[in-house]
């Protein structure tokens, strides 16, 4: 297995199923996108996500804006987001969609819902971060829309922020993730070489429990 980036099928149905292991054991965990996980990592840095709460659920309370939809960073990115207990604004060019695992974190991943009539101007107001990544240097982010105290990232390769604005409204301002997505994509292939010396043994327990469940349902004559 040599998908450093993260990108197979199995690789992303685990992400938006929210499993985060690829062996029932749970010894072999499962690789995740670069700049998506790049972004989670930085937001952790920063103590967005509440280090009381039970790992998975640590961004509960937090909403968070995600400018870009693509297949490759902003649905996955949203995904995780929704999937840790963010309430997540997933914006595109055309319309809003709300990822949440709903009330109280009740269902085991994410759900996805069409905001019919929203566009940016109604999340950011609400959001404790916002994140974007729009690829158009004629795009920016409204600041006076942004939250009082908010933190902004930025993964486009363009400036989607108005660098000297938004650091008089927000509270920390990132203006790129490339050397942190970088440092994700090492670590995504020192977990694929170490899943790999594991997954023997992993499969040898997955064959043990196995033989396990069927010496308990078959009865000897």
């Amino acid at each position: 297995d040599k998908d450093v980036e993260g990108l197979a099928h199995r690789y992303i149905f685990n992400l938006y199923q929210n499993i985060r292991f690829l062996d029932p054991a749970k010894t072999l965990k499962s690789i995740l996108p670069c700049t998506p996980l790049a972004a989670v990592k930085v937001l952790e840095h920063l103590g967005v996500y509440n280090t009381i709460l039970p790992y998975g659920n640590r961004l509960h309370g937090r909403t968070i804006t995600v400018i870009n939809r693509s297949e490759v960073v902003g649905r996955p990115l949203a995904a995780l987001l929704a999937n840790d207990g963010a309430t997540v604004y997933s914006v595109d060019i055309a319309d809003v969609q709300l990822f949440t695992r709903g009330t109280g974190l009740k269902r085991a991943h994410h759900a996805v819902h069409d905001q019919k009539g929203w566009e940016l101007k109604d999340c950011l107001p609400l959001s404790d971060v916002v994140i974007s990544g729009v690829p158009g240097e004629k795009f920016k982010v409204p600041t006076e829309l942004i939250r009082d105290g908010a933190v902004c990232v930025n993964f486009s390769s363009e400036r989607n922020f108005d660098g000297p604005k938004v650091k008089e409204k927000a509270s920390i301002y990132v203006p790129a993730i490339g050397k942190v997505t970088i440092a994700v994509l090492l670590r995504n292939q020192l977990r694929l070489v170490q899943n790999q010396a594991a997954r023997p043994a992993a499969m040898e327990a997955a064959v043990e429990a196995t033989k396990a469940e069927v010496s308990g349902v078959v009865t000897p004559l």
